[in-house]
């Protein structure tokens, strides 16, 4: 499938890409239909809100919606930790307003008992269902109670070479492998793939604890490896996506496009158009 031409792939997707980049921010145009992935794909598509970090809460709503996508997982810019229970309900009923659905948060570090209590007070009131969250190591037994008390997952996000918490999924499964199911993993491809391990791989080692995903592609399998558009890079994007569909995974995978800052759209729509038609190219046989 790495041979299949790039400009079928955007083209399967029907997202007018670059032009999505083109409207102004009003999230109630809701100019887009959202898409669910095609076929029988068993997962959704979703944001990580690290995307538009230069962005206000409007505009990332509005840009997500632009791109057919119900699911985001918030990054403290548009939804601090630190926000008063009303603040935290103004926000989830303005993401609720939008047609979107707010299923996580993070990435959120942990490191110490009380910012423990309040990311967990936090995700509870924002109706999340699941923390990105880099916890110090210490600190895992009172996760693991609030994981039980709330119910709500936890999902440590590895960041690549040079982390010295969770470089690599293995790195955080070694952590929490005799823990409560609801401790888990959120494989960040990119990282995983910069220390030179096949993110695939890592997915189905580890499927059973995996409870989130961050989708993206990078230069290089070096730690100098940097984001780039979804399918321009070394990740067989192709075969990680058959692999969760083959395993059945039914969690979130979620775009963390972390070039551009500044003008993120382009790069995000020929992105998530990638994976649109990979997808309709799999589900087609």
């Amino acid at each position: 499938m790495k041979n299949h031409s790039r400009r079928k792939f955007v083209k399967i997707s029907g997202l007018g890409l670059t032009g999505a980049a083109l409207f102004s921010f009003k999230t109630a145009d809701h100019p887009f239909k959202l898409q669910t992935p095609p076929g029988n794909t068993p997962f959704q598509l979703a944001i990580a809100s690290y995307t538009f970090r230069k962005f206000k809460l409007d505009e990332t709503l509005s840009m997500t919606r632009r791109l057919g996508i119900e699911y985001i997982a918030f990054k403290s810019f548009h939804l601090p930790i630190d926000s008063s229970d009303a603040e935290i309900q103004a926000v989830v009923k303005k993401v609720q307003d939008a047609g979107i659905t707010l299923y996580g948060g993070g990435v959120i570090y942990m490191k110490n008992e009380q910012e423990v209590n309040r990311a967990f007070e936090y995700a509870r009131l924002a109706g999340m269902k699941v923390i990105i969250g880099v916890p110090e190591h210490h600190l895992l037994p009172l996760v693991e109670e609030k994981v039980k008390k709330y119910g709500i997952k936890l999902a440590i996000h590895n960041h690549g070479p040079g982390d010295e918490l969770y470089p690599s999924p293995e790195s955080a499964y070694e952590k929490i492998k005799d823990m409560d199911a609801g401790m888990g993993l959120c494989i960040d491809i990119g990282h995983t793939q910069r220390l030179g391990i096949d993110p695939s791989i890592s997915f189905e080692k580890y499927f059973g604890r995996i409870h989130d995903v961050h989708i993206k592609d990078v230069s290089s399998a070096t730690k100098e490896g940097g984001t780039i558009e979804i399918g321009r890079g070394v990740i067989d994007i192709p075969g990680f996506l058959k692999v969760l569909i083959k395993k059945g995974y039914t969690g979130k995978i979620a775009f963390e496009f972390e070039k551009d800052e500044d003008n993120p759209m382009p790069g995000l729509a020929e992105s998530v158009g990638y994976v649109r038609g990979v997808l309709d190219t799999i589900n087609k046989g």
